[in-house]
């Protein structure tokens, strides 16, 4: 019993002396497993820590890089914004200059259409104007003709009267010559002939040459009625009267008288055979005669 206790004893340390072998063994394996896993944890632990500067500075640098990167792209986003307001500033200037262009062609437009307007209206008006001149030239032009033929009338009538005049004038001189006796006609040329000059071109004078007319002076409406180139007479045969031992002649309601002598070279009887008629001559009156229409003869008019 007691071997056997001896054997079951010794068995049962060789069992556990194998089974402490085994865990031993098995705790060895697993010792060096976990050795090996630390090892391989390690490992790569080790090729990292060998590993980390490298790739720190690789990340530093990929950062450097990828920060040049950004500011290069920054600073070609900052050029390509340059640029772009650039483009947008000259844009903006062109679009100024051309609506300052544009808003110019407008003002001149309006300035020459407003030239266009003045123009067409000064047209008008000019047009207007010569209508306006045309209409009072052949108002004018009508006038004139009607003036002319109630011109050519009254001288028509002037005329039929003058004649009339003459022909009665002669008549009263035919009449006047049978009622004068010789020693009539014989006293009143010897009268005259104390009239008459040695040397007219220099006896006469002017009334400018005497300082100006002084007489009366015959209104003018009255004046055209009786005297001027149209209204011709003899003197033989108007009203006679001494004033101071000087002859005066009334004739169209008037008395006058010769203040120069008469032309030496006139004929004798001038006064009886000679139309004469009164006009004004730029400073004064003149008797002129139709047979010598170069000689002005000064007088004077008088009231009585």
């Amino acid at each position: 019993m007691k071997q056997i206790g001896i054997i079951g004893t010794t068995a049962l340390f060789l069992l556990l002396g194998i089974t402490a072998s085994a865990d031993a063994r098995q705790q060895q394996q697993e010792e060096k497993t976990k050795a090996a896993k630390q090892e391989q944890q390690a490992k790569p632990e080790r090729q990292q820590q060998t590993q980390a500067p490298k790739q720190q500075q690789q990340r530093q640098q990929q950062q450097a890089k990828g920060q040049q990167d950004q500011q290069r792209q920054q600073r070609q986003q900052d050029n390509s914004a340059r640029q772009q307001q650039q483009a947008k500033g000259q844009q903006d200037q062109q679009r100024q200059r051309q609506q300052q262009q544009d808003s110019s062609a407008k003002q001149q437009q309006q300035a020459r259409g407003q030239q266009d307007q003045r123009r067409q209206q000064q047209d008008h008006s000019a047009k207007q104007q010569q209508q306006a001149n045309r209409q009072q030239d052949q108002q004018r032009q009508q006038r004139q003709l009607q003036d002319h033929a109630a011109q050519q009338q009254q001288q028509q009538a002037r005329g039929q009267h003058d004649q009339q005049r003459q022909h009665q004038q002669q008549q009263d001189n035919n009449r006047s010559a049978q009622r004068r006796s010789p020693e009539q006609v014989r006293v009143q040329r010897v009268a005259w002939q104390g009239e008459r000059a040695h040397s007219w071109q220099s006896e006469h004078h002017t009334w400018q040459q005497r300082g100006g007319y002084n007489g009366y002076r015959v209104p003018d409406d009255r004046f055209r009625s009786y005297y001027g180139q149209d209204h011709g007479f003899r003197i033989y045969s108007l009203p006679v009267r001494y004033v101071g031992g000087h002859r005066r002649f009334q004739y169209g309601g008037y008395w006058f008288g010769l203040v120069d002598p008469w032309p030496e070279y006139w004929s004798d009887d001038w006064y009886d055979s000679d139309d004469v008629y009164v006009d004004y001559y730029g400073d004064g009156y003149y008797l002129y005669n139709r047979r010598y229409p170069g000689d002005r003869i000064a007088i004077s008019f008088y009231l009585r």
